[in-house]
């Protein structure tokens, strides 16, 4: 499975996040340190707030913060939420217009590995991946 940008950005907001926790984090300071579009990413961090992963404040200090502990947020949860709508084939989404479809004897080895890919990730929390946190905060420093 690929990570499309959209998941790749909301993974390293929440990293952000993570490493300079419990600070509020503007969308446009995380914008600027990965050299990234403002408006695309506030549309992650609006899904982000959306799943509960981040918490937004308006205003002149607002800013980004995790919606619970670094602990506590499952990556695979996180990309799941971001590719809800993303099967991994045509066949797996609404689309089932596939002339083989009846017979197609791949559908099973994929939904596995998809979810052997998840079951990964589960594995993992965010503050797994931040862990090397004097390094990533060195990076990270705005």
């Amino acid at each position: 499975m690929q990570l499309d940008k959209f998941t790749d950005y909301a993974l390293r907001i929440l990293m952000t996040l993570a490493v300079r926790s419990p600070d509020r984090v503007p969308t446009s300071q995380i914008a600027a340190l990965y050299d990234l579009s403002d408006h695309h990413l506030s549309k992650v961090a609006t899904q982000l707030v959306a799943e509960g992963f981040a918490h937004s404040e308006r205003g002149r200090n607002g800013g980004l913060t995790l919606g619970r502990g670094a602990e506590l947020i499952r990556i695979g949860d996180v990309v799941r939420a971001m590719k809800r709508d993303d099967p991994v084939a045509e066949c797996f989404g609404t689309n089932k217009s596939c002339l083989i479809l009846p017979a197609c004897g791949l559908r099973g080895p994929l939904a596995q590995a998809q979810e052997a890919f998840f079951a990964t990730l589960d594995g993992y929390t965010l503050a797994d991946v931040v862990r090397p946190h004097s390094a990533l905060a060195a990076l990270l420093d705005g």
